[in-house]
């Protein structure tokens, strides 16, 4: 109506609506913990952290700041794994096909990686839950300060075994097999084994996860669908989840939902 008063919004009543949306969401996760706990939980879950680029652009971040959001939420994850009890994880944190991107961002991300294995190696919670940290992928392809650090978590965790933390770095799946291949058909070459002996077993005792287990679940972030080459042998029976979030975005309740999903799925392993 012309010359009526405009109605201005409510504050309070926002508010509100955000207190009541927080309780609700509070509500959820402790109800989703509960059951997620009293049901089997897999040993070993993969995560490929997707989306850090995508959140810093919607966010008006660097691309570089987008990676660090992302280190922090990777921070929290190991303390979901802990509080819940899953004993290895395993994050795609660089593939090989990464280092196509400009090189302003592979300098950062190199950094950050550097920094993080740093203070991997001094992290009171690796000490306390006795956390063997360690790199797969073709470490060879890193700088120098990546190796280094690299070395200085897995010197500073290796004795430990109550639970296994494991970042794909410089990885590629085909890659792996390639490898792996390679080093069998040297053997063959050299008289050690004969090419009847090869078998499945033998080939995954040649990849980087040798004495790894294979992952029960491959949980990827972003909304996309696809394992972009990620533990290609080692994922033939993994259960797969995608989640619609970017990864810096990844909260509790989201992580716990991907559990719980897994847990009301029947794993027939081809039978």
């Amino acid at each position: 109506m012309v010359g009526a008063e405009e109605k201005k919004p409510d504050p309070s009543s926002a508010s509100l609506s955000h207190a009541v949306a927080g309780a609700f969401r509070d509500a959820t996760e402790r109800h989703l913990f509960e059951r997620v706990r009293e049901s089997p939980l897999p040993r070993h879950i993969a995560i490929i952290m997707d989306g850090n680029r995508r959140f810093a652009a919607g966010h008006g971040l660097l691309v570089a700041d987008g990676h660090r959001r992302g280190k922090d939420t990777l921070e929290e994850l190991l303390d979901w794994c802990l509080e819940i009890g899953i004993r290895v994880l395993t994050v795609y944190a660089l593939s090989t096909e990464n280092f196509s991107r400009p090189p302003e961002e592979l300098d950062a991300l190199m950094a950050l990686f550097a920094e993080s294995f740093r203070q991997v190696a001094k992290d009171e919670r690796v000490h306390k839950h006795r956390i063997h940290v360690r790199a797969i992928g073709n470490l060879a392809a890193l700088p120098a300060e990546v190796r280094e650090a690299i070395d200085e978590a897995e010197a500073a965790t290796k004795d430990y075994t109550d639970y296994q933390y494991n970042v794909a770095i410089a990885y590629g799946g085909r890659e792996e097999i390639v490898e792996a291949i390679r080093r069998i058909a040297e053997d063959v070459q050299k008289g050690k084994v004969r090419p009847e002996d090869i078998d499945s077993k033998m080939v995954s005792g040649h990849l980087y996860t040798a004495d790894i287990p294979d992952p029960d679940l491959v949980f990827r972030t972003s909304g996309e669908e696809r394992i972009s080459n990620f533990l290609l042998w080692q994922a033939a029976y993994a259960e797969l989840y995608f989640a619609d979030v970017l990864w810096p975005g990844l909260t509790r309740l989201d992580f716990l939902r991907a559990i719980r999903a897994y847990q009301n799925r029947v794993r027939r392993f081809g039978q």
